[in-house]
C-alpha cells in the first residue's frame, strides 16, 4: 500500500469515533461478517444524491481498508440517485492523502483512475446512478451516505440490506479559504470509520 496511506492509518484509534457513530457502523460490519462467514461475495454500494463527493470518498476508502485488513471478496461501488460528476476536489483530495489518480477522460462527467497500492487494480471513478450498468443489479448492500439519498430512496432496488451511515457534506464550504481543509477532514472521517468497519472482520 502506498506509503502516506499507511501513514494515516497508523494514526486512526477507535477511541477517536464517537460511540453512536459505532452503532451506525457496527450493522455494516455484520452485514460484511455475516457474508464472509458464508462465503459469499461482499457487495457494497455507496449512494448519495449526486455520487459526486461522500459516495466516491466512501467508496474508494472502503475498498483500500478491505484489502489492508485482508478481506477477500470485497467490491465496493458508488452511484446517486442522479448522475452529474465527481468533484475534482474529491481527486485532489485523495492524491494528498497518498493515492495515486489518473484522469482518464475529461469529459463533463470525468473519469478517474484511483489506485492505493502499486500492484493492485484501480478504481475506476465517475458519477453514476446507483442502479447504472457499472454497478451491481442485486446482492448488494446499500450504504447511504447523504440524507437526500436516505430520504429519498426509501427502496434501493437490488438491495439485499440499507444502511444510513451519513456524513456531511463539504461542498458546504466549498469557495471559501475552508474548502482544502474541511475535505480533508471529510475524507479522514471516512477513512477512519471504513477502517473500523473492517478492522471488526474476523
Amino acid at each position: 500500500m502506498n506509503n502516506l496511506i499507511l501513514e494515516i492509518i497508523a494514526d486512526f484509534s477507535a477511541q477517536a469515533i464517537p460511540a453512536e457513530r459505532l452503532a451506525i457502523l457496527k450493522p455494516v460490519a455484520d452485514y460484511i461478517q455475516q457474508k464472509k462467514d458464508t462465503g459469499a461475495l461482499i457487495r457494497l454500494n455507496f449512494i448519495c444524491t449526486h455520487n459526486s463527493r461522500r459516495s466516491h470518498l466512501s467508496q474508494i476508502w472502503a475498498q483500500t481498508m478491505a484489502y489492508h485488513f485482508g478481506v477477500q471478496n470485497v467490491f465496493c461501488y458508488s452511484g446517486g440517485t442522479e448522475a452529474t460528476a465527481m468533484y475534482p476536489k474529491v481527486a485532489e483530495t485523495l492524491q494528498n492523502q497518498g493515492f495515486q489518480i489518473q484522469q482518464l477522460a475529461a469529459t463533463e462527467n470525468p473519469v478517474y483512475a484511483v489506485k492505493f497500492a502499486q500492484n493492485e487494480a484501480a478504481i475506476i471513478c465517475f458519477s453514476k446512478t446507483y442502479q447504472n450498468e457499472f454497478n451491481p443489479a442485486g446482492q448488494y448492500g446499500a450504504i447511504l451516505t447523504c440524507n437526500n439519498a436516505d430520504e429519498g430512496c426509501p427502496v434501493v432496488f437490488g438491495a439485499e440490506a440499507r444502511f444510513p451511515v451519513k456524513y456531511n457534506d463539504p461542498k458546504a464550504f466549498d469557495n471559501t479559504d475552508l474548502q482544502t481543509a474541511k475535505y480533508a477532514e471529510r475524507s479522514l472521517e471516512i477513512a477512519q470509520e471504513m477502517w473500523w468497519v473492517f478492522g471488526q472482520i474476523q
